[in-house]
């Protein structure tokens, strides 16, 4: 769980400062290549990497077991984030204010769900007011189901806002001249951004329609983010080890 939260705290703002720094000069190396492709796997690995450690240390959870869940799960986190994190340093070069604003608001509406949710993840009131401030943080980049219970309207609630969200930088970027952007790089930064975001939601949809280890089961429950439901096990004291 830390670290996700610390790849997650680092990485994302490490990543839209790298694409910034490269659409802004419209010049790139090899390396700069690199690091950014690296990044944004790195950020998407950390999730994939705890939903398998996570399973492990559950015992009313299935493993999360061969590659292809792996890889489907590894895709749906890495096009997602790929094609918000394009979209919100468009919108740096719009307008700072109003990018930080738009991720302010949308940390301030991911901390209220965590508040509304009633996490009980930690066992001081403090490292969970702490807990949920992290996790409206992450789910300004992805979804992140803090609690074992189906999340599929809020899953698809979150993901219509980001595409409607998307859509909305796209088109006006479209009628919004600048000059300090490289004109040269918008139009396959755009198509890069929609496909992406196309490619996530397939992912998405295959991987929970046929390859969530707990779609075979009758009630069916999300991968949990959190304290698991009625469970008493090691992993409720796991944030404050």
């Amino acid at each position: 769980m830390l670290r996700l939260f610390e790849t997650y705290l680092e990485g994302c703002p490490q990543l839209a400062l790298q694409l910034y720094i490269f659409l802004e000069h419209g010049q790139a190396n090899f390396t700069q290549y690199a690091a950014i492709v690296v990044s944004c796997c790195a950020v998407s690995w950390s999730t994939v990497d705890y939903q398998i450690a996570l399973r492990k240390s559950l015992p009313d959870k299935n493993l999360l077991n061969g590659p292809c869940p792996k890889l489907v799960y590894l895709f749906y986190k890495l096009f997602t984030l790929l094609s918000w994190m394009l979209s919100v340093v468009l919108l740096l070069f719009l307008n700072v204010k109003i990018a930080f604003l738009l991720l302010f608001f949308l940390w301030i509406l991911g901390i209220y769900w965590a508040f509304k949710k009633q996490t009980d993840f930690c066992v001081s009131t403090s490292m969970e007011i702490l807990y949920r401030i992290v996790v409206g943080f992450i789910l300004i980049f992805t979804f992140f189901n803090i609690k074992g219970q189906n999340t599929k309207c809020p899953m698809s609630c979150y993901y219509i806002v980001r595409v409607l969200v998307t859509l909305g930088i796209l088109i006006v970027f479209w009628f919004y001249p600048l000059s300090i952007f490289n004109a040269d790089y918008f139009i396959p930064v755009s198509i890069t951004i929609v496909l992406s975001l196309l490619l996530g939601i397939i992912f998405l949809l295959v991987y929970y329609g046929t390859l969530h280890p707990n779609r075979s089961e009758e009630t069916k429950l999300d991968e949990v983010d959190g304290k698991p439901i009625q469970r008493d096990c090691r992993m409720k004291h796991f944030l404050m080890e």
